[in-house]
């Protein structure tokens, strides 16, 4: 068994990204732009916002907090979002899900323009994705890949399982498995006997956000394990995988805290750089 250590591959390329801004801001360029848009008072949300608004100054980005109330009207976030769209120092937008009842996610991704949908969920990064076309990938997805790359881990012809379909990484992370020529499954909450598939798994990716879902009985021996799903139970953070009990089970396995989370961000600054080089260098502002 070997750990998938996010954090240490996040810390080096939040560093090339800190070196990247010092040089563009050294040559007289302007520093690369976030807003982070949050509407309401959800804990969990607050402390993602503050963890990327960290990391942004951590490697010298401009950071925009864009605080709304819980009962905004949909017409009055899109006002907003439509500001942060003509803001000449804003590159990349983020509007922290979930949103508040009321508020359809859809409608506002598909308001933030294309070349600032650094968390790639507008129709058209997405399409762009399962079109195998360039664009804004999805950041979660977008850090698994570069996680397994890092370690050398084959995926090529190889068995992956996904659980969990949704639009933030589940479906995301099957295109991309899929781009890299993995035979993809995914499986979700309708899925019957599902221990069938995960125990087929070369690798296995689990984004559910339900404590310990998947057991050690349920993958093969030597199976690479991404764990994506998170979730808080009596104030301590477990991850979809039993940890614990797979390590020795496991080729590769990645911690929570520590594997995915940390790459997550670092693929948001990623793409926000992607971004503001765009803008910056190459003078692109169009939807």
């Amino acid at each position: 068994m070997a750990v998938l250590d996010g954090q240490t591959l996040a810390k080096k390329i939040r560093a090339n990204i800190k070196d990247e801004i010092k040089k563009f801001v050294d040559m007289g360029k302007r520093p690369p732009g976030l807003a982070v848009v949050l509407v309401g008072e959800d804990p969990a949300s607050q402390l993602y916002v503050s963890m990327k608004e960290k990391a942004c100054k951590q490697v010298g980005m401009y950071s925009k907090k864009v605080l709304l109330p819980q009962d905004i009207s949909e017409s009055e976030l899109l006002d907003n979002i439509h500001d942060l769209n003509e803001d000449p120092n804003i590159d990349g937008i983020l509007v922290q899900l979930p949103l508040p009842r009321g508020l359809n996610e859809h409608v506002i991704n598909e308001n933030i323009k294309t070349d600032k949908d650094v968390d790639g969920f507008s129709p058209v990064n997405f399409g762009k994705l399962h079109l195998g076309i360039s664009g804004f990938e999805p950041c979660t997805p977008k850090g698994i890949i570069r996680l397994l790359k890092e370690y050398g881990i084959k995926i090529e012809g190889k068995n992956a399982v996904v659980v969990g379909r949704s639009n933030i990484v589940g479906k995301p992370i099957a295109a991309l498995l899929l781009r890299e020529n993995a035979t993809v499954t995914i499986c979700h909450s309708k899925t019957e006997n599902l221990k069938d598939y995960t125990l087929r798994a070369d690798i296995l990716v689990s984004a559910v956000g339900k404590a310990h879902i998947i057991k050690s009985d349920m993958i093969k021996e030597g199976a690479v394990v991404v764990d994506a799903g998170t979730t808080k139970v009596e104030g301590k953070l477990y991850g979809d995988c039993d940890y614990e009990n797979m390590l020795a089970k496991a080729s590769w396995i990645t911690p929570v805290p520590g594997g995915v989370g940390p790459m997550t961000i670092a693929m948001l600054l990623e793409n926000t750089m992607e971004a503001y080089k765009k803008h910056v260098f190459e003078n692109i502002n169009s939807k």
